[in-house]
């Protein structure tokens, strides 16, 4: 996160393996938040209001699933199908990235 956006998205790609066959990609939505330390007397920064998420692919990265989903991502009152498309979107267009 930059110093004029405070929101963040943390991306991990898990590619299939012994222990687990399928893609995953965990996400980890998040705001900075400013704060001050009086006793160092030094801006301080920490994460808040965050929310994790896995999506799992079963054929390589090309399709995503996501299992239940608490959070309203797009912030439009709804937790539902729209919400569930912009984050397998972000998955998807992750996987596809081959040197992130």
């Amino acid at each position: 996160m930059s110093f004029f956006n405070s929101r963040g998205i943390f991306l991990q790609l898990m590619q299939p393996g012994p222990s687990e066959p399928n893609t995953l990609v965990s996400m980890q939505l998040a705001r900075k938040e400013l704060g001050w330390d009086a006793e160092a007397g030094e801006q301080t920064e920490r994460l808040v209001d965050p929310i994790f998420v896995t999506a799992t692919s079963k054929d390589g990265g090309h399709t995503f699933s996501i299992g239940r989903l608490e959070h309203d991502v797009d912030r439009d009152g709804e937790i539902g199908e729209q919400d569930r498309a912009k984050l397998v979107a972000l998955a998807k267009a992750y996987a596809s990235i081959t040197n992130p």
